[in-house]
């Protein structure tokens, strides 16, 4: 029996430790099957161990089990007498364990050790019945927990005179009807302390069916570059819905042809799965978003930017004022944010503050949005698929973002299936389904494909130009090509990005690349066929025509740590940087180290160096010097909660700057300013850079939309 207790006390220990895995490090869909074999394990061998044995009695007992009393004689009677007198005069304290005991009783709690005490055996039962419950609720929440009726509006793409809306809304239609009808009531908000004489002006409406899952996105035109708006829901009847209980706000980009430059921020990030790491009943809660909230808009603490409450009523549409925007709901494009951290210079080597209170205008989401996957794939059916994201956009941490800040887009293998690589066969199980979500709650609100149903996107933020990539559905099966024949993008995506690369080379001063895995072949695990490593013709070729393109910075996710990669050339202005960021919210593995300091593949780099000769003079001399063609700028692999908060700046044409602040669990990990090269950009060709603002009323009065004219 004893090595019985034993076998239950090592089964015990190793159905804990795989729990505190699967639930706090890394929720791996294999520990599900762990976790049932030891826990029913468990209990087979906790019901086979024998009860506690009685304690045995010291007295004499009758055949009858009464105790038996001897006969006293002088001498007992003596020694009764003396033994009361004894307790008499002072009595016992009550027994105390001892340190050895207290020790005993914790190591048998903590490692189900067998114990003859019955409350630690029913403690140690009750224990792991407790962390058997916590992976069941992990694991079945989305289907107990489905967020059918989750109603939102959020903000996808920007552009100088539009932008694109996500509604869902369900709950609109009576009996047996499967289509109901949302209209946009928007309005321009006044700047502080103007007088706001427009109405609330008729938008485009979102017809909302049944068999969309009740999501639809529209385009808001006829908008003004650099302008702040807001937007509120009706229905059919044009009645004020009640949600969004107050106005959504945005601000449309800067006009890309005006050639003033800009200064602005963005964020970047992936990989999200609520509650994780587990806490009990929080299944909706993403703490990543929680924090990213708390970094965008600081709650009112000494020290910290503050800013006004948020407007707690909705104005109907028919309000001819707008209330002033100091007072309204203030979202995070009408706001400053604290002052960055010191950052270090890749050029200039030195360390220097940056103060900077550019607002944040967006966010590229860089992949897993959802895991279909983990901790349990969901099954291969619309549904299953629609079900996550709609989990995602009921978390009260991710709306209290994405209702103050448009999002965008592009996916990753947990989108669909962990390591997909489609091939360029949208028929093959399960990309379909998986696109169908995808497409429905995220890719129709971003920019437009220049191909039609593609994922791929450029778009623009003033003299700031941006290629987002799909590099799952055109990727090739690395087991089944040969090295020289594999491609990430496919041949139309890649024509793309060339197209992009020579438009954007003197019409753009930074140029901002999204790859939802990294570009570097410096990760190890899985990163020889999950990364651009797996393909390495195509990453040589692009990389030498990103070599050729100024001030170009590579954005990436998916490996759950930070690293930042710079890839030098033979010119060292030319050289391309990458950020990759990730996760926003999800595990990390902690002491494992996946990323080499530097690729053992050199180039050749000549710079000049100015001696100083003796008698006082100069001379440049050309030296040429062997440098790593990859090489590690800095890597950080801890944290549950990392994001990339990028600042541009492009007012000063000569010195371009990007500032990267790495946030990770809420704090400032890391800063990097990378100084851009000087673009001569072409001249402008926007009417609006010639017409005066008033007379740009004026045309606006009488009926014309001089907005859409540039």
């Amino acid at each position: 029996m004893a090595n019985l207790g034993y076998a239950q006390a090592a089964v015990s220990t190793a159905f804990r430790a795989v729990a505190y895995v699967f639930l706090e490090v890394i929720p791996h869909s294999a520990a599900k099957y762990v976790l049932s074999v030891l826990y029913v394990a468990y209990l087979v061998l906790y019901s086979l161990q024998p009860p506690p044995a009685l304690e045995p009695t010291t007295k004499e007992e009758h055949s009858n089990g009464e105790a038996k009393v001897p006969f006293p004689t002088e001498d007992t009677t003596k020694e009764l007498v003396e033994t009361k007198t004894e307790s008499e005069d002072s009595k016992p304290l009550p027994s105390i364990p001892t340190p050895a005991e207290e020790s005993s009783s914790l190591t048998a709690l903590l490692l189900s050790l067998p114990t003859p005490s019955r409350p630690l055996r029913l403690a140690n039962l009750f224990i792991n019945t407790l962390l058997a419950a916590a992976a069941l609720e992990f694991i079945t929440y989305p289907y107990f927990d489905d967020a059918a009726g989750v109603v939102y509006t959020r903000v996808g793409a920007v552009y100088p005179d539009a932008a694109k809306i996500v509604v869902r809304y369900p709950g609109l239609v009576g009996f047996n009807q499967t289509n109901a009808t949302v209209q946009l009531a928007w309005r321009q908000v006044p700047k502080s302390g103007a007088v706001e004489s427009d109405v609330w002006k008729d938008g485009p409406s979102a017809l909302l069916s049944e068999e969309l899952d009740w999501v639809n996105t529209v385009k808001l035109s006829s908008l003004w570059p650099s302008t702040t708006y807001e937007y509120t829901l009706r229905d059919a009847n044009k009645t004020q819905l009640p949600y969004p209980s107050s106005p959504i706000r945005f601000r449309t980009f800067p006009d890309p042809y005006l050639n003033s430059g800009v200064n602005f921020r963005f964020l970047a990030s992936s990989c999200i799965v609520p509650n994780f790491p587990y806490t009990p009943l929080q299944g909706r809660t993403i703490k990543g978003f929680d924090l990213l909230a708390d970094y965008l808009w600081p709650k009112n603490t000494p020290g910290k930017f503050t800013m006004p409450p948020p407007s707690t009523s909705t104005p109907t549409p028919a309000e001819t004022e707008s209330a002033d925007e100091s007072a309204a709901g203030t979202s995070a494009l009408d706001q400053p944010e604290p002052t960055a951290a010191p950052v270090f210079s890749v050029n200039a080597q030195t360390v220097e503050p940056v103060a900077s209170k550019a607002p944040t205008e967006f966010m590229i989401f860089m992949g897993d949005f959802i895991y279909a996957d983990v901790p349990i794939y969901y099954g291969d059916d619309k549904e299953a698929y629609r079900r996550l994201y709609r989990r995602n956009y009921q978390s009260p941490s991710f709306r209290k973002v994405y209702e103050r800040l448009p999002f965008i887009h592009t996916y990753d293998d947990h989108e669909i299936i962990n390591n997909y690589a489609g091939h360029s066969n949208d028929s093959s199980p399960p990309f379909a389904n998986a696109n169908d979500a995808f497409a429905l709650y995220n890719a129709q609100g971003n920019y437009d494909s220049s191909q039609q149903g593609e994922h791929y996107y450029d778009f623009r933020h003033g003299d700031v130009a941006f290629f987002v990539m799909d590099t799952r559905r055109h990727r090739s099966i690395i087991e089944e090509t040969d090295e020289p024949s594999r491609t990430m993008l496919g041949e139309q995506q890649l024509t793309a990005l060339y197209d992009w690369l020579g438009r954007v080379n003197n019409t753009a001063t930074f140029k901002f690349i999204v790859s939802s895995v990294p570009f570097t072949g410096l990760w190890t695990y899985e990163g020889e066929y999950e990364t651009w490593n797996g393909f390495q013709y195509e990453k040589a070729s692009l990389l030498n025509a990103l070599h050729t393109v100024p001030n170009v910075i590579l954005l990436s996710g998916d490996r759950h740590e930070f690293a930042a990669i710079e890839f030098p050339s033979a010119n060292p202005a030319r050289t391309v940087y990458e950020i990759s960021t990730s996760p926003l919210s999800m595990f990390y593995i902690p002491l494992i180290r996946t990323l080499k300091k530097q690729s053992e593949d050199v180039i050749n780099r000549t710079k000049e160096v100015v001696n100083v000769l003796e008698d006082g003079t100069t001379e440049t001399v050309i030296v040429t010097e062997e440098v790593p063609q990859e090489k590690v700028l800095k890597y950080i692999a801890d944290g549950n909660y990392k994001w990339s908060s990028i600042e541009v700046d492009t007012r000063d044409r000569q010195n371009p700057v990007a500032n990267i602040d790495i946030i990770i669990d809420g704090k400032n990990a890391y800063s990097l300013t990378i100084r851009g090269e000087p673009v001569k950009l072409s001249p402008s060709m926007a009417l609006g850079a010639y017409v005066p603002q008033s007379f740009k009323g004026v045309l606006g009065k009488i009926g014309l939309n001089p907005s859409s004219w540039f």
